[in-house]
């Protein structure tokens, strides 16, 4: 059985992408790993360049009335094997709405897998019934933050989601750590919030990831390059934090 990772944080640029993408990229060089775009942004299914045009994807595999098995939305790329997302993915808010067992679309489609040994799924910056799906279907979540008041404030929101899913649909869900991205280490702000980044990871019954995600121009010309960080800067710094990282979680 897969272990499966969500990367979540309903606050957006804050770095979702990347770090799903490159922890994906990371593993799936030692072991069967699988990523599922989960935004409808599609912004991992670009990295991967992914078909989302005559091809099945997540809605295929979650809201469509003929649903199909997730293996067969599997796409096996240059980059890695990914679920691609779809625009119409917007659509499961008003679809599965009310729909009881729609919160259990994607944790059924996982169940059925079981060639990978990990599976990444990226998030929109949403709550709703997506998010909920995968928290539902995750063993463990992520959260990328930035080192500023506003992305403490969002993670309240998102802490009581998660608490809701423990209680309720997924008792093992784990919170892996939070993750801070973007970092510099050089102004007095970042070093203040360092304390409060701890204090928050520990009342949410978590950790601050002793890694730190430094910023580096390679980052955004791999994404315009559509390439995976790994293949296109693998010495660049950001680089380097991602496989301390994933040294930690693994």
């Amino acid at each position: 059985m897969a272990i499966t990772f969500v990367v979540a944080n309903q606050k957006g640029g804050i770095g979702k992408t990347t770090t799903a993408t490159t922890i994906a990229g990371i593993l799936g060089k030692k072991y069967k790993t699988l990523l599922i775009d989960a935004d409808p942004q599609g912004n991992s299914s670009a990295t991967y360049q992914a078909k989302i045009k005559d091809q099945a994807t997540l809605y295929d595999v979650m809201v469509d009335s003929d649903r199909i098995p997730l293996e067969e939305a599997v796409q096996h790329l240059d980059n890695g094997d990914i679920v691609a997302s779809d625009p119409l993915l917007i659509k499961a808010e008003k679809l599965l709405d009310g729909d009881v067992e729609g919160l259990y679309r994607l944790k059924d489609a996982i169940e059925e897998v079981e060639s990978y040994d990990y599976i990444i799924i990226d998030t929109a910056p949403a709550l709703g019934v997506v998010l909920y799906n995968s928290l539902i279907a995750a063993d463990r979540v992520i959260i990328p933050i930035t080192a500023d008041a506003y992305s403490l404030q969002g993670i309240n929101q998102l802490y009581s989601t998660i608490k809701a899913v423990q209680k309720r649909q997924n008792p093992s869900l784990k919170i892996e750590g939070l993750l801070l991205v973007k970092y510099s280490g050089r102004s007095n702000l970042e070093k203040n919030m360092l304390e409060e980044l701890k204090k928050t990871a520990e009342s949410m019954g978590t950790k601050l990831f002793e890694t730190k995600i430094r910023e580096c121009v390679k980052t955004k010309e791999a994404q315009t390059a559509n390439k995976l960080l790994i293949d296109y800067a693998p010495n660049c710094t950001t680089m380097q934090d991602y496989n301390e990282l994933v040294k930690e979680i693994v």
